[in-house]
């Protein structure tokens, strides 16, 4: 359940991903997810139009990006009840077509942020009446997405199967790497691939082989690599800074600490406190829960350890090398 926004996919229609990240409320969900959909569906095709006709029964506002032509819709409930109507008229909606429908959506967790303090029952009772549309839940947030699917307390609870996102192993994604350069005459070697994976920890989102295409080498060795990746923190720097004076000394020296040992198994012991002046293990419990709260670190465990990470690879690199 690690990072990597997307949203909502419809199987079997390709088309651009939406996110709920930014989604403050229901009726924001209800707005993204009614994007969505048009985006996956062009109301140019019959089953966009009848989907276009159940919205205009709600009453939306719809426009289109200037750039990209993508509809953008929008409504102006003057209740909640507004907002959860469309939302059941949109599901029952897919669940009458005759292929099967399957959404994703990206950073579910956001929805406990919601005012409505009955979004997750709403949901879950609008999602289990479902036959024909299947659902994956994903997001970056492993505390909150365990809360919601694992506790017993929540809506949620038991409604689904987990199935923990695991890092691309290491050989299948250099192979994937060199044949993309490969594919457009370029080269890129062995020492510079696993260099790359090793610095972004084989996170997707770090690795940046955007970058190195942009760089319009035609042969790529692990110094181009290093440079480019120099180039990245630097023009990072000023937001890392920013960090800084949103923490506390003690919780800023324990993200610096955590990034240089990588991972932290035992933050609270004499050897790790003494080595980074951290203080008194209540010093270091506090900062940590704020650096977690604070989704600076995240916390990762197997079947025989835990341990502590920051959450940012670009930032982690970038103290690493600062302090």
């Amino acid at each position: 359940m690690r990072p990597g926004r997307g949203t909502f996919i419809l199987e079997k229609i390709r088309g651009k991903r939406n996110d709920i990240y930014a989604s403050q409320s229901i009726k924001e969900f209800t707005e993204s997810l009614s994007q969505a959909i048009l985006q996956q569906i062009p109301e140019q095709k019959s089953i966009g139009k009848r989907f276009l006709d159940l919205l205009k029964g709600f009453h939306p506002i719809l426009s289109y990006d200037a750039l990209t032509g993508q509809p953008e819709i929008s409504f102006e409930f003057t209740e909640q009840k507004g907002a959860e109507k469309t939302l059941a008229a949109i599901f029952q909606f897919l669940e009458t077509q005759d292929r099967r429908i399957l959404i994703a959506i990206d950073e579910f967790q956001q929805i406990a942020n919601y005012p409505e303090t009955n979004t997750e029952a709403l949901l879950r009772s609008y999602i289990q009446q479902l036959k024909n549309v299947r659902f994956i839940f994903s997001g970056s947030n492993k505390h909150m997405m365990n809360e919601l699917f694992n506790s017993a307390k929540r809506p949620f609870f038991s409604s689904t199967q987990m199935m923990p996102l695991a890092a691309i192993p290491n050989n299948f994604y250099a192979t994937f790497i060199k044949n993309k350069f490969t594919e457009s005459n370029r080269e890129i070697s062995d020492e510079a691939i696993h260099f790359l994976l090793t610095w972004t920890r084989t996170h997707t989102y770090y690795t940046q082989c955007n970058h190195l295409y942009a760089s319009f080498l035609k042969r790529i060795q692990e110094e181009d690599v290093r440079n480019i990746c120099s180039d990245l923190l630097s023009s990072q720097q000023a937001t890392y800074i920013q960090y800084r004076r949103l923490l506390s000394p003690v919780q800023w020296q324990l993200l610096i600490a955590i990034a240089k040992e990588e991972r932290v198994f035992q933050p609270q012991s004499k050897a790790f406190l003494a080595k980074y002046k951290i203080g008194t293990p209540a010093n270091s419990k506090r900062a940590l829960e704020a650096l977690l709260d604070k989704e600076m670190i995240f916390k990762e465990e197997d079947l025989r350890n835990s341990w502590y990470q920051v959450y940012d690879v670009f930032l982690s690199r970038w103290l690493q090398l600062t302090f």
